[in-house]
């Protein structure tokens, strides 16, 4: 799989949020969207990383553009880091990795010289029409936020 990069088409994906919501790309055309990936709620960067997202709400919205955030984790511990965190924006259930492949962001790490499967927090700010924008790989938590809504 490839990375993705500014003028390919968004890959379409269809699932649940953590309130049991049905989301799809596709249903969210005519609006722009920051989807981003990260590893597991509840941990030091990926709280980081949302509550930049939070923050900074009124300004995304004001671009007619939604925040969507994807990980691993289920609906349930979703819910539990919404409401801890108060986030206004939905999370994205891919338990299967179904999403997180079609954006190429579930990789092989290491930590402590161990190897696993897990995912590289990335963002992607997709257009009015499903176009990649923007597509960073790897981003630090810190400024995943600031860089994502620049691009809006």
């Amino acid at each position: 799989m490839a990375e993705l990069k500014p003028g390919d088409k968004a890959p379409d994906f269809e699932t649940v949020d953590d309130s049991g919501n049905k989301v799809s790309l596709a249903g969210l055309k005519g609006k722009r969207v920051v989807l981003y990936f990260y590893p597991k709620d509840n941990t030091t960067g990926c709280t980081a990383q949302a509550c930049a997202f939070r923050d900074s709400y009124p300004e995304v919205e004001a671009k007619n553009a939604v925040v969507l955030g994807v990980s691993p984790d289920s609906a349930k511990s979703h819910q539990s880091f919404r409401n801890k965190f108060d986030l206004p924006f939905p999370l994205l259930i891919d338990q299967d990795h179904t999403i997180a492949n079609a954006y190429d962001v579930w990789r092989e790490k290491s930590m402590y010289g161990r190897k696993y499967m897990g995912i590289l927090r990335s963002h992607f700010v997709i257009d009015e029409q499903g176009k990649i924008v923007e597509a960073v790989y790897n981003v630090k938590a810190n400024e995943s936020a600031s860089k994502a809504i620049k691009m809006l």
